[in-house]
C-alpha cells in the first residue's frame, strides 16, 4: 500500500497570503468572465477550426486555470510567518542587514517564504543559500555561504522586524 507523500507546506507572510487570496479572487472572478467573453465573441467569428482568436482564448482559458490551481495548492497547504518581535536570532519574516565582507558593503534582506522571494525586490527565500545560511544566527555573526561561485563571508550588522 502506498501513502501519498504530503506536500511540504509554503511558508507565506500576512502580505503574501493576503496577495495570493486577492489573485485567486481575480482569477475565479473578473478573469474568467473576461475570458468567457473572448469566447464568446470569437465563435461569433465562425469556424472554429481557423479562428485564430478562439485559440488564443482557449488558451487564456488554460492558462487561467493552471493559475488557479497552482494558487489553490498553495492556499490549501501553507504556513503564516510569525510576526515575531524578538530580534534576538533571524528567523523568517525579519529583515536582516548583511555586511558583505568581500564587496564591502552592506545588503538588506526581507526573509521570505519561496513562492514569495523575490532578490531584485530584497526579498530572499529561506530555501536560497544566504537565507538558510542565516537564519538561527545573531547580530554579529559571521556566516559563510556556499555558492555557485565559491564562498561568500557575511557579518550579520542588524536584525528587525518587517514594517511594511
Amino acid at each position: 500500500m502506498s501513502e501519498k507523500k504530503k506536500e511540504k507546506p509554503t511558508h507565506l507572510t500576512k502580505t503574501g497570503l493576503q496577495h495570493y487570496q486577492e489573485l485567486l479572487e481575480y482569477l475565479k472572478g473578473e478573469k474568467t468572465i473576461e475570458i468567457a467573453n473572448r469566447l464568446e465573441i470569437a465563435r461569433g467569428f465562425g469556424d472554429l477550426s481557423e479562428n485564430s482568436e478562439y485559440d488564443e482564448a482557449k488558451e487564456a482559458q488554460r492558462e487561467n486555470e493552471a493559475e488557479k490551481a497552482r494558487i489553490e495548492a498553495i492556499l490549501s497547504n501553507y504556513v503564516l510567518i510569525d510576526e515575531d518581535n524578538d530580534t534576538s536570532i533571524v528567523k523568517m519574516g525579519h529583515v536582516v542587514v548583511l555586511y558583505d565582507c568581500e564587496y564591502d558593503e552592506e545588503d538588506e534582506y526581507y526573509l521570505v517564504g519561496s513562492s514569495e522571494a523575490d532578490p531584485l525586490k530584497g526579498k530572499i527565500s529561506n530555501e536560497s543559500p544566504v537565507g538558510a545560511a542565516i537564519l538561527g544566527h545573531a547580530k554579529g555573526d559571521k556566516i559563510v555561504v556556499k555558492t555557485p561561485a565559491g564562498e561568500a563571508k557575511y557579518i550579520i550588522k542588524d536584525i528587525k522586524t518587517n514594517d511594511n
